[in-house]
């Protein structure tokens, strides 16, 4: 229980700062929405372009986040040689990304259909390269276990992007002003200057880590590069096919629409604006990811380890299923991070929302075959994944539009979800407490109904007053059944 509690710890830490990074990094929705309007695609640009940077920062960093703590927690290794060689094959590869880029740009952005703007693609590819490396420092400040400063630099890094964001979309428009003739007529701004916001914040994230950065130092080595890149081809291949999972559809729309292009990329606006919305089943997911990487590799010498992970994985399916129906609950609220001409877009939360779910419990399922250095298998479960993700895009987008996109990444996880399990069960064994977890999720169902049914056909404020008597059902289930009030410390005493 003591190190349960630790793991608790760092991801309240690492849970507290990825809700305040995303709940600020929120306002860049409604901002950006609000500023583009959905008819013109703007947003639709951003979706499409953010979803290539999403692959390509899995290239960059290629698994040597997970390879890293695992080199880092392994006996006949060197941890100073392992960050070192660490930090330098990944910005060896950074740089040489980045010059291919500035030299075949022309080429590239015609094939994403950006010949007209090669500047869309060239400024937030060199962003993601910075990126890339950028992620090596900060999973130092895990293993170190620094969630703080993690935290602090991440925070930081997305309140720049806001109140840049805010000055050039909002105020210096308002206030009439063009001090660097950046405007158009109308002030109005071309979409490539939120990339170059982006690269901005960056570049002063990166600085900020110069301290970890002289880890550098202690030289790079041959001999420890070859047997990281060994462990680490399968992560890559796992990182990518798994990334296409939630990637795939922004970038297939266009290619599949049934319209012009400026319908698509209208189309894709109003899907990838909504989706922000969904978007908190990630932070939940990311949160105890950044904290339970880490605390597995560590356990993974302890007997009861499978007890340890069969109750984490109960434990995050409990608390993803309430984030799924408090945000369901107070949809008519959470509607306003996005512009109103986003709003027909709604419909797609809940099944993304779903998905998300599905894909922390793969990734829970996924330390396995990390565990047994079968890391082949994690790009088999996200290959298949992927192969019915496209199946679906290709088949159903034409006809179903951004509704396709959503389905696609449902069944997709699904999938990849129950194959891993099956599998898993017969390397590495471990009794996951099923009859518990089906229990939330048909408690989870019946409510949500209840909630669907109230916001359909009750006014807001009697909707929302329903729907809070629905998710506090459901939290006192889980405080009788899974967190006897008694038990906790201080408020205990008044429970027994």
């Amino acid at each position: 229980m003591a190190k349960l509690k630790s793991l608790v710890q760092d991801t309240a830490i690492y849970g507290l700062s990825s809700i305040v990074a995303r709940f600020i990094n929120y306002w860049l929705v409604p901002i950006q929405t609000q500023k583009f309007n959905a008819a013109g695609g703007q947003y639709g640009i951003i979706t499409n372009v953010y979803a290539y940077v999403s692959m390509l920062i899995i290239l960059l960093t290629y698994g040597m986040e997970t390879t890293f703590f695992r080199f880092m927690s392994k006996e006949g290794e060197n941890p100073k040689k392992v960050y070192a060689t660490t930090l330098c094959m990944v910005l060896a590869t950074s740089v040489v990304f980045a010059l291919l880029i500035s030299v075949f740009i022309d080429p590239i952005a015609s094939a994403m259909g950006y010949s007209d703007h090669p500047e869309y693609v060239w400024v937030m590819f060199v962003t993601v390269a910075i990126d890339a490396f950028a992620a090596i420092p900060f999973a130092y400040l895990r293993y170190v276990h620094k969630p703080v400063k993690f935290a602090s630099l991440k925070i930081l890094n997305i309140i720049f992007n806001i109140v840049l964001n805010l000055l050039y979309l909002i105020v210096l428009p308002a206030l009439k002003l063009n001090p660097f003739g950046i405007y158009e007529e109308g002030f109005q701004l071309e979409v490539v200057w939120v990339f170059y916001i982006n690269m901005f914040c960056s570049v002063v994230t990166l600085l900020l880590l110069w301290k970890e950065l002289h880890g550098i130092k202690f030289g790079f080595d041959w001999a420890t590069c070859r047997r990281m890149l060994t462990y680490t081809w399968p992560l890559l291949v796992m990182g990518l096919v798994g990334q296409l999972n939630q990637a795939a559809s922004n970038i297939l729309f266009p290619y599949f629409y049934d319209g012009s292009t400026e319908e698509a990329r209208a189309q894709l606006g109003i899907y990838g604006a909504c989706i922000k919305i969904a978007m908190i089943m990630v932070m939940i997911t990311q949160a105890f990811r950044y904290a339970y990487e880490p605390f597995v590799f560590n356990e993974s010498r302890e007997r009861d380890n499978k007890q340890t992970y069969a109750m984490a994985m109960k434990y995050y399916v409990i608390f993803t299923l309430l984030a799924f129906l408090a945000v369901m609950a107070y949809m008519d609220l959470l509607r306003y991070l996005v512009g109103k001409s986003y709003w027909e877009g709604l419909r797609v939360v809940p099944i993304v929302m779903a998905a998300e779910i599905m894909f922390g419990i793969f990734f829970n399922l996924s330390f396995w075959y990390k565990l047994t250095n079968r890391t082949i298998w994690g790009a088999y479960f996200s290959g298949i994944g992927a192969l019915v993700l496209v199946i679906v895009d290709v088949v159903f987008i034409p006809r179903f539009s951004y509704m396709a996109c959503a389905w696609a990444g449902f069944f997709a996880y699904a999938v990849s979800m129950v194959i891993s399990y099956w599998v898993g069960q017969k390397y590495f064994p471990v009794k996951y407490p099923l009859k518990d977890i089906a229990f939330y999720t048909i408690l989870t169902l019946l409510l949500f109904a209840g909630i669907a049914a109230t916001n359909k056909f009750l006014p807001v404020w009697a909707a929302l007053t329903v729907n809070t008597v629905l998710l506090v059902i459901f939290m006192a289930v889980v405080v009788r059944r899974d967190f006897p009030l008694s038990n906790l410390p201080f408020v205990g005493k008044y429970f027994k």
